[in-house]
């Protein structure tokens, strides 16, 4: 009996998925690939599998624009359980101590909550993909064994406490790239004096994408290949606050080989959203140089801006 192979489909666009509970980052990706029957999808950092919420991603050409989105500022929504440690830092880890609970006052916890916003140190988990000698750390943490780990700073620009009870806290983050939002809960139970691990946690932001955008595996099980394809976004959704320099296809065809333009009326420094002038069709990105041209850095295929739609 022959097995039937999907035949699989250049579709360009990002996809903004709600993950859930229990599945990596990866798995997710494999099915809504599977889904879409799309020949390329890269996700833009991933998510634990105890953690849910807004994974974009990217589709196709979307693809050559992800690290944009691996840089950008995150936001997050996080039960804190206090008076427990964990060896992972999260739910899923083996408790490795307990402790009380002090009666600190609303005013003590902000306190403690303003010494975590800003910029800060963290000391990378063990149970991280950071690698150590070319070994993952947490393969190593796996082992029983721990190494000695450089701080990295990261910055906190939002910290504010949702809800508290006796031995929870409901928190929102929103931070910088390199956060380990597991070290942030464990670093705030340390400095209330009784310890915290991630019992919950909801990526709700990146970038410029909200919650609101997101799509669910199930609910998009339910659509037809056509509905689906609907649920993507355009290519330059992911810089739509960039300055944007539209330029005609006489202009394109010398950023296409790879060569420098001189455009009036320029900003001085930065980065630029290019579209075309004639269909303002998104076609990469560019930069200005020292001597006030625009140069190529990432551009779209070639034959995807001959099409009417991505």
């Amino acid at each position: 009996m022959c097995r039937v192979i999907s035949k699989r489909r250049s579709i360009n666009g990002i996809l903004l998925l709600d993950k859930p509970k229990g599945v990596t980052s990866n798995q997710a990706l494999q099915i809504i690939k599977q889904l879409f029957s799309a020949n390329k999808v890269g996700h833009t950092g991933s998510l634990d599998p105890l953690a849910i919420g807004l994974l974009p991603l990217c589709f196709g050409e979307a693809t050559k624009f992800s690290q944009f989105l691996l840089n950008a500022d995150k936001t997050y929504q996080v039960k804190a359980r206090l008076g427990i440690k964990t060896n992972t830092g999260d739910a899923e880890g083996e408790v490795i101590e307990t402790r009380d609970i002090p009666n600190y006052t609303p005013d003590q916890l902000e306190s403690v909550l303003s010494l975590f916003r800003g910029l800060i140190s963290q000391i990378p988990p063990m149970f991280s993909a950071l690698k150590h000698n070319g070994q993952p750390l947490y393969k190593l943490a796996r082992q029983g064994l721990v190494v000695e780990r450089n701080p990295r700073t990261a910055t906190i620009h939002r910290l504010c406490l949702l809800k508290s009870s006796k031995n929870l806290l409901n928190l929102e983050i929103k931070c910088s790239k390199g956060t380990y939002i597991r070290t942030l809960v464990e670093d705030i139970g340390e400095a209330l004096g009784c310890g915290a691990f991630v019992q919950d946690l909801r990526r709700i932001g990146v970038a410029y994408y909200d919650a609101e955008q997101m799509i669910s595996l199930e609910e998009l099980k339910t659509l037809s290949q056509s509905e689906r394809d609907k649920k993507l976004l355009s290519l330059d959704s992911l810089l739509i606050e960039w300055p944007v320099l539209r330029v005609t296809q006489a202009a394109a065809y010398y950023l296409y080989r790879g060569q420098a333009i001189l455009l009036p009326n320029l900003p001085k420094q930065g980065l630029l959203r290019l579209l075309l002038q004639e269909s303002d069709q998104f076609i990469g990105v560019g930069e200005i140089l020292e001597d006030g041209r625009v140069a190529p850095r990432r551009l779209v295929n070639f034959n995807a801006v001959l099409t009417d739609k991505y």
